[in-house]
């Protein structure tokens, strides 16, 4: 590959940088100019953001991989290799990969080659001989590791369908090809986060044979139903909401989620960029998925949406699942205070934790025992709790029992 390769980079629909391929595999990000001279410019990415508020545009070039942040638009894992087969590029070759699912990215960004043309790679010689796409639109490519698709979903609940066009409403996952039923998990997980108060999106369980287009090795693996969640990077009227991740955020690719942040990390950006409103969400999510024991909790489950195109707010919350029900570890993905373990959250955990984020102590705590109050509420009392299959409730009941912040807000 001789010749510099373009990929125009958009915002809202509007010309705000370009992506070059150069020689050596080399990648390159620059802002375009009257980007960076507006001074009300639309918010892409506080990894841009430098200590006095102002744009980073000394971009580092990066090799092989995408910078950071446009790397983490791009599916991971299994979800990868499913989508390199479809269209026979390398799953390592990003900057193609990232051209291929351009226009429906999560967020507000659109990613076209320049002046419209297609840039130029060679097929995947493993992969010339699979199935080709039918359609030349890719509209599984969510970021993530769950096969999912943006799709559509009938208002009255029936009938669904990965979308024909661009810019479908919905996320429909589907089930696990490893463990049992985690879409009937994450709905009522997601339902129960709503009855106490935390902002998620509407959820649906849809049966698979409702879906059109459903690849024949889902439809016997991990259950018989998908979930389907409504995008809240989309308006009702089809508008993109513009959303980052704190993988994004923090310039961390997917790879290490699990490592080069703890939730102090997050609690600061969140406490400095979204105030009391967002440190009060992240406190209930937080306290909310260590008492199901959620160990998934990593940075691209946790972001910040620009609802007015500049200033960031916690996003609705999202990925909920009990994963204690699945593998007996009692470990967060993140690191909180002085350790992982779910076991070790209590009143004084959580006081070191607020000092050494420099948040403030009172509305810590008393969001993190108002959450375990309305948690016990709707636990033992709620009909959504009922919904909840016994292979699923008695190790979070087990959890319960032995997590110190539940004994201390129910004696206190």
């Amino acid at each position: 590959m001789s010749n510099p390769q373009v990929l125009e980079v958009a915002l809202y629909g509007k010309r705000i940088g370009t992506l070059t391929l150069l020689p050596g595999d080399q990648t390159l990000f620059v802002f375009d100019q009257e980007y960076v001279d507006d001074l009300q410019r639309p918010t892409l990415s506080l990894s841009f953001k430098d200590v006095m508020g102002g744009l980073i545009t000394d971009i580092r070039r990066t090799r092989t991989r995408l910078p950071p942040f446009f790397s983490n638009l791009l599916p991971e894992g299994a979800l990868r290799d499913y989508l390199a087969t479809k269209t026979g590029i390398n799953p390592s070759r990003e900057f193609l990969l990232l051209w291929m699912l351009g226009k429906d990215l999560p967020g507000a960004i659109t990613i076209l080659a320049a002046d419209g043309a297609t840039p130029s790679f060679d097929r995947d010689e493993k992969k010339e001989n699979e199935e080709p796409s039918q359609s030349g639109e890719y509209h599984f490519s969510l970021a993530g590791v769950q096969l999912k698709f943006s799709g559509m979903v009938n208002a009255s609940g029936g009938e669904t369908f990965p979308a024909s066009g661009v810019g479908g409403s919905w996320i429909i996952k589907f089930p696990s090809t490893i463990f049992d039923r985690v879409p009937e998990n994450e709905f009522v997980m997601m339902e129960l986060a709503r009855a106490i108060g935390i902002t998620v999106p509407e959820v649906r369980l849809i049966p698979l044979e409702a879906i059109q287009g459903v690849p024949q090795n889902r439809r016997q693996q991990g259950g018989n139903q998908a979930l389907a969640v409504k995008r809240f990077d989309r308006t009702d009227s089809g508008d993109k909401v513009h959303i980052e991740d704190f993988a994004q955020i923090f310039g961390v690719y997917p790879e290490n989620k699990y490592e080069r942040a703890s939730y102090r990390n997050l609690a600061e950006v969140i406490w400095l960029e979204t105030g009391e409103s967002g440190l009060t969400e992240f406190i209930r999510r937080l306290v909310f998925n260590s008492l199901i024991g959620n160990g998934d909790m990593h940075l691209k489950n946790w972001s910040l949406i620009y609802p007015d195109r500049r200033a960031a707010q916690v996003s609705p919350g999202y990925d909920f699942v009990s994963t204690i029900a699945y593998l007996p570890d009692e470990k967060l993905a993140l690191t909180l205070a002085h350790s992982k373990q779910i076991t070790a959250l209590s009143l004084n955990e959580l006081t070191w934790f607020a000092a050494k984020a420099r948040l403030p102590e009172k509305q810590v705590l008393d969001t993190a025992k108002e959450t375990v109050r309305r948690f016990l509420e709707v636990w033992y009392r709620s009909e959504t709790a009922e919904q909840i299959e016994e292979s699923v409730r008695a190790p979070i009941q087990q959890l319960l029992e032995r997590i110190p912040l539940v004994k201390e807000v129910a004696h206190g």
